[in-house]
């Protein structure tokens, strides 16, 4: 037996009418009864009855059987499925539309797209789930008053590279995205680009929401000190330092829940951006770095809302200080008299200071910036500092070695082995030794 077509919601109404007028036609029904039964006027019913009478056909739609005036033709079809199965291959629709629109000049409602590619058993990379009751948070009325920050681990480059960390952040009225950076692992260094990036391009966020990782909260679990007691504040991070420096209040959320807008960011970025980073063939760090700022600006002219209140509660940057000199590590040092402090690399000498006294036994701030370089900061003045001199203990005979395009003296040249390195001494008896009655020997049995 062969399958029945599927009846369509045109034929379902034909057949439903076609039921009604056959009752008004035997007397059963009367035409404003029939009216009120199929929803329309008793005049569109007269002229449905003086239609049926000529046959049940009739009641069909007149573009039932003909083919659209807008439909797309057979090679343009193929030519979407195409694209959708091999160079844009596990894109979503509406980003798949986005993306013909941009890079193939083909531009088709995302609708059609969508019914196209169902036609031709191409599945959709996302389902879409069916929300589950939550009780919502109401956006902030401003833009600038909440900045959630966090970082994603996840397969940047493709399922065959290593994991990288994207750390950014969202704004919570608008949904905007102030900054970002890639880094191999979720660190500090991470969390300053972002904060720099945003106070450089909007100003300073009133407040920080993000989750309790070790990066803001310092030994969560742990119970306060004498010194922490006494101060009512808990010991900073070097993150944690830099938004108390600025007066940013911080939030720590107990669930991924509390921050969902940051969460909902990244379902949305390991999607389209995983998507167009393969498109441009990245898979590096820095090259991933160079290409953020541009997909960042078009994902906000994309997703990003309007605030309820339109004047913006961005910070501007306080007078006098240095981003470079907040967004980095700090590390207090006690300056020795000859006006070092200690670093793992080796000491670091302190310049001469313009008002001519001395730094030593000052306790200090050493500052390692995040381009590299090492700063000491006290009461307000702010210097570059450089590997400080050997000292007389650490200064000792260099091994001799002969470079490779130097010719050495014939008498210098007899000591050294045709590799570079001093000739062993002669072995047995060529080694000179002191006779008997040498004084030294005497001197040796005088001992008890």
């Amino acid at each position: 037996m062969e399958p029945k077509d599927r009846q369509t919601p045109s034929d379902a109404r034909a057949h439903h009418r076609a039921y009604v007028l056959e009752h008004v036609v035997n007397g059963g029904l009367t035409i404003d009864q029939a009216a009120a039964i199929l929803k329309l006027s008793t005049r569109q019913v007269d002229r449905l009855l003086a239609r049926y009478r000529d046959g049940p056909a009739t009641l069909a739609h007149g573009n039932r059987g003909r083919t659209p005036a807008n439909r797309l033709d057979d090679a343009r079809r193929a030519l979407l499925v195409e694209l959708a199965t091999t160079t844009y291959a596990g894109v979503n629709h509406t980003h798949l539309a986005e993306l013909l629109a941009e890079r193939e000049g083909v531009v088709v409602a995302e609708r059609t797209l969508r019914r196209i590619l169902a036609e031709a058993s191409v599945r959709p990379t996302r389902t879409r789930r069916p929300p589950r009751h939550r009780s919502r948070r109401e956006r902030m009325p401003r833009e600038g008053q909440l900045l959630q920050v966090d970082g994603s681990r996840h397969r940047w480059f493709g399922p065959d590279l290593p994991f990288a960390t994207l750390v950014a952040g969202i704004d919570d009225a608008t949904g905007r995205v102030p900054g970002g950076t890639f880094r191999a692992a979720e660190d500090a260094v991470g969390y300053f680009t972002t904060f720099a990036q945003t106070a450089e391009r909007h100003g300073l966020p009133g407040t920080v929401y993000s989750d309790r990782h070790g990066i803001f909260l310092r030994e969560p679990g742990r119970a306060p000190t004498i010194a922490e007691q006494l101060t009512g504040k808990r010991s900073f991070t070097q993150v944690g330092r830099a938004l108390d420096e600025l007066d940013i209040a911080w939030i720590g959320a107990r669930s991924p829940q509390a921050k969902g807008r940051v969460e909902r960011l990244w379902g949305t970025l390991q999607d389209r951006l995983v998507a167009e980073l393969r498109l441009e063939g990245i898979t590096t760090i820095e090259a991933a770095n160079a290409f953020l700022p541009d997909f960042l600006e078009r994902h906000d002219a994309r997703f990003a809302v309007p605030a309820a209140d339109p004047l913006p509660a961005w910070r501007p940057w306080p007078d006098g200080l240095s981003s470079d000199a907040v967004f980095c590590f700090h590390y207090p040092r006690r300056v020795g008299r000859d006006n070092t402090v200690s670093w793992p690399g080796g000491d670091l000498a302190l310049p001469r200071r313009s008002d001519g006294r001395s730094w030593a036994g000052r306790t200090v701030t050493l500052q390692e910036r995040l381009d590299g370089s090492l700063w000491v900061s006290h009461d307000g003045l702010c210097v570059p500092v450089r590997p400080a001199p050997a000292d007389a203990g650490q200064l000792r005979a260099r091994r001799l070695t002969a470079p490779p395009d130097r010719d050495l003296p014939a008498e210098l040249a007899e000591l050294i082995d045709a590799d570079g390195s001093p000739a062993p001494e002669p072995p047995g008896d060529a080694v000179h030794r002191p006779s008997p009655d040498h004084p030294w020997r005497r001197y040796q049995d005088r001992r008890p």
